[in-house]
């Protein structure tokens, strides 16, 4: 780092001191949180708050670089050696420690203690580390993969293990474009990944496998909210969803599109539904946020949809070596190895690193701001910013609808979903205004029509077909189907994969 660089301003990786401090603990605990973190410079002869140079005196430079160096090196624990220099500045001598990001953490001041004696750098300030953090640091400093370790208290039968194997193996081949070239997920596979280890020669379930298996024994939630304005001093809505990945990214996805506005795209007689966020974007950011988290930090993911953006916050700070530009450049740091490898052959994750590049573009495409990534010391949050606009159509035709206008199953409410009580109930007000359900009524009967159209012109048509005509998730999909099934108008052949739909009257005749 350039000297012109570490003299615009204290951050992340600079700090100021007029002069060494007459006790040293008040930078060495800046030098631990430096070798804890990404590395950074202490710069001494600067004032903080003017950024006036001041200097050093000329002959007590050496002097005090060796004081600083040997307050470093003999306060922390492990060892920490600084690279000291010194510069001219307008004639005047400034004196720069730089600390190098540490390989043997937690680092901390050996007075102190490990519990005491440990700082992280949070927003260009040295804290105290908690507890997780020190935790997190530990496991890094171990070159570990914290959801590989050991899940103490936790056991597994084969039972288990051939259920975990066998939910694997069904998300992986429904999310596969060619289920037949999916390989069915064995207990050797789960020993490569290590979502299984082995300890005297038993099988023991990771963190990992309690995480995948949606146990209680790794807190793995996610908090939804809808609020009103662009704080959260007023609830809208409120949900909490527990359980496994594949139930966390589902419902919390659901969850969102119900809450964002849609409008609608025509391309001659059809119609498209299209969200003011692109799904696809909102869809990998939540897949990001489960699969590299931090599960020693007990925080929830929070998923807050406020008036102007998607806002949606990871726990835990930032993997050793990586950083937000380099996660906005394609660059991947894997917290969690054995969920990454299981998110892999799920097929949520293509290729390490892409998932946010994808984002960013999708974001473009869709004429919205680029994301926000902020924070990174304590917590990830990405922010999404709407435009404003309740209608997407490239003719101009709009629907200006809002998703949460339907229940969750697909039926028209007409109530407005206000804030929850602590019981979870939904305190219902109706609303003033049959605008947005006679929109959701509109968008309902136009996909049932589309899908009845389909059957009249086919013998049978599959679930993919649905999803395709409809250009909504499967889960909607299933919803239209089924409220086509109860009204009489069609009717489900087959189960399982060989599931088909066919026009109720087209059944009949040809039974008769």
């Amino acid at each position: 780092m350039s000297i012109e660089t570490l003299l615009n301003g204290e951050s992340k990786n600079v700090e100021y001191k007029l002069a060494p401090p007459s006790r040293s603990i008040n930078y060495t605990k800046t030098a631990v949180a430096f070798a804890n973190g990404q590395g950074g410079c202490l710069v001494f002869g600067v004032e903080d708050q003017t950024l006036r140079v001041v200097g050093i005196a000329e002959d007590k430079v050496f002097a005090v670089m060796d004081s600083i160096s040997d307050a470093i090196v003999n306060s922390c624990e492990p060892l920490i050696i600084p690279d000291i220099t010194m510069h001219d500045v307008a004639g005047k001598t400034v004196i720069v420690a730089e600390i190098a990001p540490g390989l043997q953490r937690p680092y901390h001041i050996k007075s102190l203690g490990q519990e005491q004696g440990t700082f992280v750098r949070v927003a260009g300030t040295t804290r105290q580390a908690d507890q997780p953090t020190i935790r997190e640091l530990t496991i890094e400093g171990s070159n570990r993969s914290s959801d590989q370790v050991q899940c103490f208290g936790l056991a597994v039968t084969e039972e288990d293990i051939e259920a975990l194997c066998a939910s694997l193996t069904k998300t992986a081949k429904d999310n596969a474009e060619d289920p037949s070239k999916v390989k069915t997920v064995t207990e050797k596979q789960l020993l490569q990944w290590g979502v299984l280890a082995e300890q005297d020669r038993q099988l023991v379930p990771t963190n990992a496998y309690a995480i995948l298996a949606g146990n209680t024994a790794v807190r793995s939630v996610v908090q939804c909210g809808v609020f009103k304005g662009t704080t959260k001093a007023v609830f809208v809505d409120r949900r909490e969803f527990a359980g496994t990945p594949q139930e966390l990214i589902e419902e919390s996805y659901q969850y969102v599109l119900r809450n964002i506005h849609m409008g609608a795209r025509f391309k001659g007689v059809y119609r498209q539904d299209v969200y003011e966020i692109p799904p696809d974007a909102v869809r990998e950011l939540i897949v990001n946020a489960i699969v590299h988290r931090s599960y020693i930090d007990h925080s929830s993911i929070q998923i807050a949809i406020y008036d102007n953006r998607l806002e949606i916050t990871s726990p835990g700070r930032l993997p050793m070596g990586q950083t937000i530009e380099r996660m906005k450049q394609g660059y991947s740091k894997i917290r969690n190895e054995a969920l990454a490898s299981a998110f892999e052959y799920m097929g949520y994750i293509e290729h390490w690193g892409s998932g946010i590049l994808r984002v960013m573009q999708e974001v473009r495409d869709a004429g919205l701001p680029e994301p926000e990534f902020l924070g990174g010391d304590t917590d990830l949050r990405i922010n999404i910013y709407r435009n404003g606009s309740e209608t997407v159509s490239d003719d101009g035709i709009v629907t200006g609808l809002r998703r949460d206008s339907l229940s969750d199953d697909g039926i028209v409410t007409g109530l407005r979903r206000d804030p929850l009580s602590d019981d979870g109930i939904a305190e219902e007000t109706t609303s003033k205004t049959n605008a947005a359900p006679n929109a959701a009524i509109a968008v309902v009967s136009s996909q049932k029509e589309r899908i009845l159209d389909a059957l009249r012109k086919n013998t049978s048509i599959s679930i993919s077909d649905a999803i395709r005509i409809l250009g909504v998730q499967e889960r909607q999909a299933q919803r239209i189907l089924k409220s086509l099934i109860e009204e009489g108008s069609a009717v489900k052949i087959g189960a399982a994969r060989a599931t088909r739909y066919a026009e109720a009257k087209k059944r009949t005749e040809l039974h008769e």
